[in-house]
């Protein structure tokens, strides 16, 4: 007879006839137990097969092919070891590339021209590029002169276009006003470097466009800018023209005052007066200066000096003053 104990099957001399029932709803565990007894002693290489041999009986799919696609797609080391990977010569293998330095946010523009100077005196045979992107803003000031002073792009950044090695690298470290390459860490836990990392040629493309556009900008604005002035010049000279004329206007319909020497000269061609002259002892009135409307008696007359000596009654007393001959006239009596 057959018996299911411990997940192995049993055998039994008993009679067969009453165990077949038996037999029949027990084979499925007993089944079931030997594969996994008989999986515990598989070897690894044998267990891998069967694996394999499961994945290849699912429809449509290959895990050959999965396996291969991922060996593809992961990236295979370029350097061999790590002391390779932190050799700075091996940067020059690519030949010139655009590599992007760090600088001061306010003096990127000079930075860029003494690191140019610096290289063309100790690289005299490489070819390089110095590019620092700025916009050129004008401005025009009160005396009328014109100002132009550049704002950088990016600030803190400039590009610098060559064939870059440890030599190289080095010597753009030293230069006054720069602060290191852009990059990224390298290396392990015994040593580390910042390594420099270059940018795309569709990358300073889109700079240089940016740069151009921005440069459009600013000129179209400055222009805007002194269309406008000119506009508001224009208009404030018509309106002062058209003041002035107002103003001439409203001289020309008020009326004329004579003048007080031509009301004099007028005076003194009077006949009268002209027959009667200015003598010592004869009344005068003053037409002019602080003794204007005064009439005194000429007390004494210098023609040399053109100048008369008149009495005038103040407050009850009589008072000299010297007066311009020219300011007196005879008094005619009427």
């Amino acid at each position: 007879m057959m018996k299911l104990q411990g997940g192995l099957l049993q055998w039994s001399h008993s009679s067969l006839i009453p165990s077949i029932n038996l037999t029949i709803r027990s084979t499925n565990f007993s089944i079931s137990a030997c594969v996994v007894e008989q999986n515990h002693q598989l070897t690894a290489k044998e267990r891998r097969q069967l694996r394999n041999e499961r994945r290849e009986s699912k429809s449509g799919y290959s895990w050959r092919e999965e396996v291969e696609e991922r060996l593809i797609k992961k990236p295979k080391k370029r350097y061999a070891t790590w002391t390779e990977e932190l050799n700075l010569d091996t940067l020059a293998e690519s030949g010139p590339q655009w590599w992007v330095v760090r600088v001061s946010r306010l003096r990127g523009q000079e930075t860029a021209q003494i690191l140019a100077r610096a290289l063309a005196r100790q690289f005299p045979a490489m070819e390089f590029t110095v590019y620092a992107p700025a916009v050129q803003v004008k401005r025009k000031l009160k005396n009328g002169t014109l100002s132009i002073k550049p704002k950088p792009v990016f600030p803190g950044c400039i590009f610098i276009r060559c064939i870059l090695n440890k030599e190289v690298h080095d010597s753009i470290r030293e230069v006054d006003g720069v602060g290191g390459f852009i990059g990224s860490k390298v290396g392990n836990t015994k040593r580390q470097i910042n390594k420099p990392r270059p940018v795309d040629d569709s990358d300073l493309e889109a700079i240089f466009k940016q740069a151009k556009e921005a440069q459009e900008k600013a000129d179209s604005e400055f222009e805007e800018v002194q269309k406008a002035e000119e506009e508001a010049s224009l208009a404030s000279q018509k309106l002062l023209a058209s003041n002035t004329d107002v103003i001439e206007t409203v001289v020309e319909t008020k009326p004329k005052r004579a003048p007080r020497k031509a009301s004099i000269a007028t005076e003194t061609k009077d006949p009268k007066v002209k027959k009667k002259k200015l003598a010592a002892g004869s009344t005068v009135r003053v037409v002019s200066g602080t003794f204007a409307e005064f009439v005194g008696n000429l007390k004494k007359l210098n023609r040399k000096t053109a100048k008369a000596t008149v009495g005038f009654t103040l407050f009850g007393k009589e008072t000299l003053v010297e007066i311009d001959i020219n300011e007196l006239i005879p008094e005619i009596q009427s």
